[in-house]
């Protein structure tokens, strides 16, 4: 009797629990219909898979897509619709309960979380939307057009091009990508984490100041104290709140002619008088002509756009002309690091004694371009300036890329980096040259001792323009370099050919393939 009543119990569980998966696979079915719109593109497998799956669940989740009254598809169901494995599942929904998407009922398992539905806050929109008439005449509202400022036009898919002769990008360093991960992921623990979560108000990052103090200034020649610098995001951020603290409509900066075409814009935008000084080969030449300058705005490590250094000499010419004529100096040292011939030149900075020098640098120029970090070194009277101003833009730069890029310059990678980088563009800086020498007879290339372009001038009559235009046919990304000049009478043949981004190898094809574009221009 009690075997009997044993077979009849195991046979009760034995439906109870077929019953059950029905209902499971028969929910796990519906909700799989009601998800599969989500998941109908492949996944990127160069991204986690875990992050790529709670990515598009929560995207249902928001859109409504998934019923609050049934469970979500078992872990083992949606494993196998989806062909991965049952622990990317599980630890996806683990994540989500975590976050209160979802949460978890003994024997049933995961629902849309109820309060998650109450507090939802989308607002549906209005039926009725009020106004009538024209639209506003932006003319009438808008004190400036930046986008009637000519520019430099810089292509952003400039990694599918074969030959990529374009200026600002460099090529990736797997290493310093590997130590630069390793100092973000370090910075986001407990140990750091008070360094950046809380709000800095005006202030910086006190281990990245005294890592730019101990590590990159020196090179340059000088030194500075916590509050003789400010971190901005990247050198031109630096340039721009430089330029709002100074200029305005009566006054006068004196610029580079070629230049900087950034900055010139900027310069614009405050309503000053831009004065265009034309560069030698020794860059701008002091004279009497900058008695009426208040600012004079120079790039003398590496000239932007053709790339030579300021000799020593003139330097200290320079700094006597801003004390004779009373006018302050901002310095922009983007790429100090690349010299490639002859001893490093200390910076105006460096020999400046009377504090006119506003000296900008970049951090993450020969780096990581996309990151963004620069940095001003002046008299601390500006710089207290400089951090009231700063709070009223952004109040500071990401406090946690600060604490990662303090880390990496105290373990050494910076300067591992810089060395590696060095070798890397002096190699690429000798082939330039010699290509240009051998395959463009008719052109010139202005000698520099290091930098990373070559500014190129094309035979007379050649439109620099129009063998921009050619080459990008054949592959080849150059610039014009004619909106670098401010004068009525700018040459039109100028080239800058770029070579931070482009491979060692492609050097010599790209500028063959160059070669051939101006001889069609040329019609040759």
């Amino acid at each position: 009797m009690s075997q009997d009543f044993a077979r009849i119990r195991a046979a009760s569980k034995d439906l109870v629990h077929t019953i059950a998966i029905d209902r499971s696979n028969a929910q796990t079915t519906g909700h799989r219909h009601m998800l599969d719109r989500y998941f109908e593109q492949p996944f990127d497998q160069s991204a986690s898979l875990q992050h790529q799956i709670q990515e598009r669940l929560i995207q249902a989740i928001l859109d409504g897509a998934v019923s609050p009254v049934d469970p979500l598809p078992s872990s083992r169901a949606f494993a196998t619709a989806l062909n991965v494995s049952r622990n990317t599942i599980s630890i996806v929904y683990e994540r989500l309960h975590q976050d209160g998407f979802i949460t978890a009922k003994p024997r049933r398992g995961y629902f849309i979380d109820e309060n998650f539905v109450r507090e939802k806050l989308n607002v549906a929109p209005p039926r009725r939307k009020i106004g009538t008439g024209t639209v506003p005449d932006l003319d009438r509202f808008l004190p400036h057009r930046f986008t009637a400022l000519p520019n430099i036009d810089k292509r952003s898919d400039w990694r599918r091009f074969p030959y990529p002769f374009i200026y600002g990008q460099v090529g990736r360093d797997e290493t310093s990508v590997a130590r630069w991960r390793d100092c973000l992921r370090r910075a986001g623990t407990s140990r750091h984490v008070g360094t950046w979560a809380d709000d800095l108000v005006d202030s910086d990052d006190p281990l990245l100041l005294e890592q730019i103090s101990r590590r990159v200034l020196p090179q340059r020649g000088f030194r500075a104290d916590a509050d003789e610098l400010l971190i901005t995001v990247g050198a031109q951020n630096a340039i721009w709140m430089i330029a709002n603290l100074f200029l305005s409509p009566e006054r006068e900066i004196h610029i580079e002619d070629p230049g900087y075409v950034d900055a010139r814009n900027i310069f614009a935008a405050q309503g000053a008088r831009i004065v265009p000084v034309p560069v030698d080969r020794k860059g701008m030449k002091p004279d009497q002509n900058l008695a009426h300058a208040d600012m004079v705005y120079l790039t003398p490590g590496h000239q932007s756009p053709t790339n030579i250094t300021m000799p020593m000499e003139r330097r200290l010419a320079m700094l006597q002309a801003a004390s004779d004529y009373d006018f302050l100096i901002l310095e922009d040292d983007y790429e100090h690091e690349l010299n490639f011939v002859g001893a490093q030149h200390p910076t105006l900075k460096a020999l400046d004694g009377t504090g006119r020098v506003i000296h900008v640098g970049s951090l993450t120029k020969p780096l990581f371009p996309g990151i963004r970090l620069g940095f001003v070194a002046a008299d601390r009277a500006v710089i207290h300036e400089l951090r009231h101003l700063r709070r009223l833009m952004y109040r500071h730069p990401s406090a946690l890329a600060q604490r990662a890029m303090a880390l990496f310059l105290s373990e050494g990678h910076y300067d591992a980096h810089i060395r590696r980088h060095r070798r890397s563009m002096a190699d690429k800086w000798r082939e330039m040259l010699r290509e240009i020498d051998r395959n463009l007879p008719d052109c010139e290339a202005t000698m520099t001792t290091g930098g990373s372009g070559v500014w190129v001038s094309l035979p007379e009559g050649v439109e620099a323009a129009a063998v921009k235009a050619e080459a990008e046919t054949r592959g080849v990304l150059v610039e014009d370099g004619t909106p670098h000049y401010l004068r009525a009478d700018a040459p039109r043949n100028r080239l800058r050919l770029g070579f931070g981004a482009i491979d060692l190898a492609k050097i010599a094809p790209g500028i063959a393939e160059l070669k051939a574009a101006i001889a069609s221009v040329r019609g040759l």
